[in-house]
């Protein structure tokens, strides 16, 4: 099915209100315990139980809006429903804070599986908007699987050695803040392995 054209901000809003939430919830209720059905919960397994239908509903509007949705945002979707859901079944917040290191092992393995057999699945997800070369194609999947694994480390070392507010903002920024860092690095790569727009017809 093609994807329908919607508006960017409100893409955008679709995409990160959920974390943008998660955030100022969590800022709002990390100090305060609730008790439910006789046990007691801190403030971020509330905010992850929050999360959880939140994440959910945005995903479905905006499949219902643009009649498309990605793998990835798919395997987003269920790994934050598995570990979040276990995080609050178990009251543990260690659950969820793992979460980031399974999305980026999954993803970091799926691209290191497809280079085994020569072939880039990166491609298939953006080719799209990024026409390039094979080379370009495959340069840059490694480099990706390779920055995806290193960020599964890190998430490992930063929520078992630091405390949970720093974890929350090292999720909500400091992540994204190296995606967009990793891709701006590549530049080299888009330009040296462009294709040419009547290679791209």
């Amino acid at each position: 099915m093609a994807e329908k054209t919607i508006n960017p901000m409100l893409k955008s809003v679709l995409e990160l209100g959920p974390i943008v939430l998660f955030f100022v919830g969590y800022l709002k209720l990390r100090d305060q315990v609730f008790t439910i059905g006789g046990t007691e919960y801190e403030g971020f397994i509330v905010v992850t139980a929050a999360f959880i239908p939140l994440i959910a509903f945005s995903t479905l509007l905006l499949w219902r809006l643009t009649g498309n949705i990605s793998r990835m945002q798919i395997a987003t979707l269920v790994l934050v429903t598995v570990f979040g859901g276990l995080s609050v079944w178990f009251n543990d917040d260690r659950f969820f804070k793992m979460k980031p290191t399974m999305i980026y092992l999954l993803f970091g393995g799926l691209l290191g599986f497809g280079l085994l057999r020569g072939k880039s699945y990166l491609k298939y997800v953006m080719e799209e908007v990024l026409p390039l070369q094979d080379e370009g194609w495959l340069l840059l999947t490694k480099r990706l699987a390779g920055f995806f694994l290193a960020l599964a480390v890190l998430n490992e070392v930063i929520w078992r050695t630091q405390t949970t507010d720093t974890w929350v903002y090292f999720k909500t920024f400091g992540l994204s803040a190296a995606v967009f860092v990793f891709f701006m690095t590549q530049a080299g790569v888009f330009s040296r392995y462009a294709l040419e727009e009547d290679d791209v017809e």
